[in-house]
Order: structure tokens, then C-alpha cells, then sequence
């Protein structure tokens, strides 16, 4: 297979394979930095102590948290259908929201890194049926691994970002290579997909979106029970998955805002829980009383800042306030998924920098299911009008409520592109009835 492939690809494969005995040291620092798990850092040399369960397998591979929630609607479908689910992504947040929100059965490993050697390893022990590949998060070895296995590979939820697409074209030969051992691409949009075929896929169809289909995230009721007690009579805002730079902004809006909603509690869920005593630090020094989660502190009549640092309690969150400013779009990291607080019946407030979710915002934003907010004056003033006009609160809430429900469908089309495999996995199960 070597020599037919470009030049830069052939490169790739040459230092990947000699940076081989210098994962230790890669696995080290990022162990260090908290990016590895010390107890399943084998699984990224493709070493699992999971035995492979009898029977045709689903592999499944997304980047990190956001790509793997896209599929978890999917990966129910494929589970009720009697399907075995393997599920690879590379972060530990990742790893921690497959244990807390997926059924025991649905297995979970960290992607290997992408070594010829480990990638070798980790297909000999799980040896999947089936591929799916969420997005666009495309690892060379992997894909030319399990190409020349005859691994059906199918790339979902495809999605060609505006800044990637340029960066691709440049190295077009190489995509081409990595994009033409696909089945197939089933992408979010026409844009997406006439970006695909452009750059070498060979067939290409638009399914539309997952996130749009994706289910609302689950909350315990005797905590949201607990908390709706201790807020009730307050005005509530959530300011989800933030990232640095957006608390202090955040925090100088609460302190506006206070002036004229007292009582008023904005609870910060950071998109790392780690960074959650460092944003409790900056809120107290300002001056305003703040509240850790992760330390089992309460929102009491005295907090203002409640810090909730911990994994998997957003949809706890969603349910406790009417009100959400959707994190990482103050800064320029690209916004984080909407759709799941639409789902919950929150009126959503956003910055400019959604371009991860472009098409999600959009439609938002032309449907009065969401504000965009440019700057901090701009946030004041749409979370103070929805704090002061019930009726428009309401209004932005049934909104959105109506766009995420036009928008869905997506994971019915993208069962439907996916039968002919899964008849053959049935095929192979020996089912009667396909």
C-alpha cells in the first residue's frame, strides 16, 4: 500500500512508526498535565484489559466530548437493535461522560495513538465490523489500517469547518488518499458535503446534523429537588461550559446586573472542571461571595457565584434556570452545543464566536430561539431583558424549542445509510428477520 501513496502521507507513516518508542515520554507529559488516565494509559499503545465480546462489532470513534454526545442517540439505536458498541475517543472528560451517560454495556477505550504498531495491536484484539467515524477527526494509520483490513469505514456526522476546509485543500493529495478509503460520507449540510467531494470523497450524501436529535441530558431529581428549594424566589442564570477569559466577564455582568435583581445567582459550569477553584478565587477577590460544587457547598441566600466544578451535572443545571449563556463564544473558541439546553426550555444568550456550530446558531439566532451578544454591554442587556420580561423569556424558550424540533431527523437518515451494513451484520449475526 506504501508506495501508492502521496509523498506526505508515506512521511507520516516513515516518523510515526520511528516516534514509536517515544510514546512513554508523550504518554508522561500529558499524564502530568492531566490529559491522560494513569489507570488506561496502555489503551493508547492499543493494549486493552476489556475482552471482545462475541459477535459482530460497531466501532465508534469520535474526538472528544461534544462528537461523542452527537452519537448517543445512535449508539442507543444500535444497541436496542442488538448490536455490540465499541466506543474509542482521546480525552478523559470524554472517557467520564461514556461511563456516567451510556448503558454499562457500551464499551469504551481510548483511541491509540497513531502508531503503525498500536493502532496494529488494537484492531487485532477488538477486530470491529463496522467503522464510524464522527465529524472530521481523521487519523491517518487508523483509517489506512482498517482499510487494508476491509473494515467497512463510514465517516458521520460529517462536518467541513471554514477554517479547516483551506488548510485541507493544501494538502490535497493526502486527504484525498484518507477521504477515498471511506464507504462513504454522510454529511451535516450541502456546504459540508460539496467541501468533501471536493476534497477526494467518493460518495457523499447530507444527512443533516445529530446534535439536532440529540436527547436532553439527564439530572437526579432529588439534587434538582434540593437545589430548586434553596433558589426558589431567585433569579437564576447558567453560564455553561465556560472558558478562560469568559468568567471575568461573566463575573462583571453579574455585578451589573445585581444592582437591579437582588438576590440574583449565576451559577458558572467551566468546560474543565479543574479550573474551578482558580474561578472561586477571582469571584471572592472581587468581592462577591462564590460557592464550589466540587466541595459539596450549596448555593445559599449569601452566594452570588455558584461554581459548579463538577462532570455531567449540566443537564441538572439546564433544569434549575430559564436563562443560558452558552460558554466558549465570548472567546475564540467556537461556541459549545446549544442544543441540549433548547431542549430543557432555556431562553439562550451567546457570543459571536459559535463557528464550531455555525449552521446550529443560525438557525437559533433567525428563529428568536437565541441572542447573540457581542461584547459584555451586549450580554448585560439581553440577560437583563429576559430577567425583566417574563413573557419574552418565554417567548425565546418556545422558539427554540421549535427550531431544534423542525431541524431533527438526522439520526433516522443516518440509519438509513447505514442499513445496508448493519443487514450485513445481521446477516452475519444470523438473524432471521433483517
Amino acid at each position: 500500500m506504501a508506495e501508492t501513496l502521496p509523498m506526505l502521507l508515506r512521511a507520516y507513516r516513515t516518523v510515526s512508526s520511528a516516534a514509536t518508542p517515544l510514546a512513554g515520554v508523550f504518554a508522561g507529559r500529558r499524564l502530568k498535565k492531566g490529559k491522560e488516565d494513569p489507570a488506561r494509559v496502555n489503551e493508547r499503545r492499543g493494549l486493552s484489559s476489556q475482552s471482545r465480546p462475541v459477535g459482530p462489532l460497531v466501532w465508534i470513534h469520535g474526538a472528544s466530548v461534544g462528537e461523542v454526545l452527537a452519537a448517543a442517540a445512535l449508539i442507543e439505536r444500535l444497541r436496542t437493535r442488538g448490536f455490540h458498541v465499541l466506543v474509542t475517543s482521546g480525552t478523559v472528560t470524554s472517557a467520564a461522560i461514556v461511563a456516567k451517560r451510556f448503558a454499562p454495556d457500551v464499551l469504551h477505550q481510548y483511541v491509540p495513538y497513531d502508531s503503525p504498531k498500536f493502532v496494529e495491536r488494537f484492531l487485532d484484539h477488538w477486530q470491529p465490523n463496522l467503522a464510524l467515524f464522527i465529524e472530521s477527526d481523521l487519523w491517518p494509520n487508523l483509517i489506512l489500517a482498517g482499510a487494508a483490513r476491509r473494515l467497512p469505514l463510514v465517516l458521520i456526522n460529517g462536518r467541513m469547518s471554514p477554517r479547516s476546509f483551506p488548510r485541507w485543500q493544501r494538502a490535497s493529495q493526502t486527504i484525498a488518499a484518507l477521504l477515498g478509503r471511506f464507504d462513504i460520507c454522510l454529511a451535516q449540510s450541502q456546504l459540508d458535503a460539496e467541501r468533501f467531494s471536493a476534497l477526494g470523497s467518493r460518495n457523499v450524501a447530507v444527512t443533516g446534523n445529530l446534535k439536532w436529535d440529540v436527547e436532553a441530558p439527564p439530572a437526579d431529581n432529588a439534587r434538582l429537588e434540593r437545589l430548586l428549594a434553596l433558589t426558589r424566589g431567585r433569579q437564576v442564570i447558567v453560564a455553561a461550559s465556560t472558558h478562560p477569559g469568559e468568567e471575568e466577564i461573566l463575573l462583571a455582568a453579574h455585578t451589573r446586573l445585581a444592582r437591579h435583581f437582588p438576590g440574583l445567582l449565576t451559577v458558572i459550569v467551566p468546560r474543565h472542571p479543574q479550573r474551578g477553584e482558580a474561578i472561586a478565587k477571582m469571584v471572592a477577590a472581587s468581592g462577591i461571595e462564590a460557592a464550589l460544587r466540587s466541595h459539596e457547598e450549596l448555593p445559599g441566600a449569601r452566594i452570588g457565584i455558584y461554581v459548579a466544578d463538577t462532570m455531567g451535572e449540566l443537564g441538572l443545571f439546564y433544569r434549575l434556570a430559564p436563562i443560558v449563556f452558552m460558554g466558549g463564544s465570548l472567546v475564540a473558541h467556537g461556541g459549545q452545543n446549544p442544543i441540549e439546553a433548547a431542549k430543557l426550555g432555556a431562553a439562550i444568550v451567546h457570543g459571536p464566536h459559535v463557528f464550531n456550530f455555525t449552521d446550529v446558531y443560525d438557525a437559533l439566532d433567525r428563529g428568536r430561539g437565541a441572542r447573540l451578544a457581542d461584547d459584555e454591554a451586549a450580554l448585560v442587556t439581553h440577560l437583563g431583558q429576559l430577567l425583566d420580561d417574563p413573557a419574552a423569556q418565554r417567548a425565546s424558550i418556545v422558539a427554540a424549542e421549535r427550531v431544534v424540533g423542525e431541524l431533527g431527523g438526522a439520526l433516522d437518515r443516518t440509519l438509513d445509510a447505514l442499513r445496508p451494513y448493519l443487514l450485513q451484520l445481521r446477516f452475519e449475526m444470523g438473524a432471521r428477520d433483517a
